[in-house]
């Protein structure tokens, strides 16, 4: 066996990482006959936004769809209208879309434990990931719903 000596650098660099992606994505397609099968699928955006009647923000949605999954990347909803269902809404409504529209089965998202977890729970989410201390002094959670 040959030992090579490499150079290691620490560099931001948008190039490189996108090129590590497209290499890893094209190791992984090679190695998945599953992973080959869903790459002519692509992910869609799925944005839902709750506007008061001055048109400012007071919760968004923010996710996207692949592979018979809803992924849910931002839930927000703004101080003043909490405890009025509307997080609720905007998640009943992303899971409709995804299911009828893009053809979803699952919905997945994260959470830590002083945002949601028992919001999500209370939607029908089951926990299927604890990560402690991640960052140190929270524990991050993984969540996931069947939407059959």
């Amino acid at each position: 066996m040959v030992c090579r000596m490499f150079r290691i650098e620490a560099e931001v660099s948008k190039e490189r990482r996108d090129l590590l992606h497209a290499r890893l994505r094209d190791t992984n397609t090679a190695a998945s006959p599953v992973l080959r099968a869903l790459r002519a699928e692509r992910d869609r955006p799925l944005h839902l936004w709750a506007l008061d009647d001055t048109d400012t923000l007071a919760a968004g949605l923010v996710g996207h769809t692949w592979a018979t999954w809803l992924h849910v990347t931002y839930l927000w909803v703004d101080e003043r209208h909490r405890g009025e269902g509307l997080g609720s809404r905007l998640l009943a409504a992303a899971e409709r879309l995804a299911r009828e529209e893009h053809g979803c089965r699952n919905a997945r998202l994260e959470t830590w434990d002083f945002q949601a977890p028992d919001f999500y729970r209370k939607q029908g989410y089951e926990v299927v990931g604890v990560i402690p201390d991640y960052p140190p002094g929270i524990t991050e959670y993984t969540l996931a719903k069947r939407l059959t």
